[in-house]
């Protein structure tokens, strides 16, 4: 077993063999400031900022064996699968430099090349923000023998902050890396993180990138 020291004089146990670490979302959508997402080109400068301590991270979980699994927020380039209410909110399928947002096949969709997975890393794409939500990640996971994840990507109040709930739900025992997320704005994180912390660190445990980094070596 490995241990992690975490905020709140806590530490975070886990056997490396049986950990996911889940990439969420690194899109040039989301990132990259012609990316397509509405409210995302000027944010995108923001998000980006913790992309050279998620590459730490992504480096230091090959070298040590966990199960890399990378997350898209992406949908059918059709948009048979985008409901009725992000059909309102607009975002899905606008067009932008990048082509239509978060579309599968479109360059915007694609994960950064910092990030950019392996060939035998699974990427799982989601047509929502949860990577639970009709998605087969139940399965790898199940088939991998996971117990534990590590959690970092793009949005820490949505998509991460989803996945992160659902895990829990579902049983697993889940390390955020916090310099490892973001949001669009400060409060966003801040809230994020109070009900992370909330009745007795509900949603498990919060550490950063070096001090993971330096644990797993």
């Amino acid at each position: 077993m490995t241990t992690i020291i975490c905020d709140d004089q806590r530490s975070f146990e886990f056997d490396p063999n049986r950990t996911a670490l889940m990439v969420i979302d690194f899109q040039r959508d989301f990132l990259e400031p012609e990316g397509g997402c509405s409210g995302y080109d000027e944010g995108s400068q923001r998000l980006a900022k913790v992309i050279p301590a998620a590459k730490s991270v992504l480096e230091a979980g090959r070298r040590a064996g966990l199960h890399i699994i990378h997350t898209r927020e992406s949908y059918r380039p059709d948009m048979t699968d985008v409901s009725p209410l992000k059909r309102e909110n607009g975002y899905v399928g606008k067009e932008g430099p990048l082509g239509r947002c978060l579309l599968r096949g479109e360059p915007g969709c694609d994960i950064i090349s910092d990030m950019a997975p392996m060939t035998h890393e699974p990427v799982v794409d989601k047509p929502g923000f949860s990577a639970f939500f009709e998605t087969d990640l139940r399965h790898i996971l199940k088939n991998k023998n996971i117990d534990y994840m590590v959690i970092i990507g793009i949005t820490y109040q949505c998509c991460v902050h989803s996945t992160l709930r659902d895990a829990v739900d579902r049983g697993f025992r889940c390390l955020t890396l916090d310099d490892c997320c973001a949001a669009l704005n400060p409060d966003l994180e801040d809230a994020t993180r109070a009900i992370m912390r909330s009745e007795g660190n509900l949603f498990g445990w919060i550490s950063d990138s070096k001090t993971f980094c330096t644990a797993i070596a």
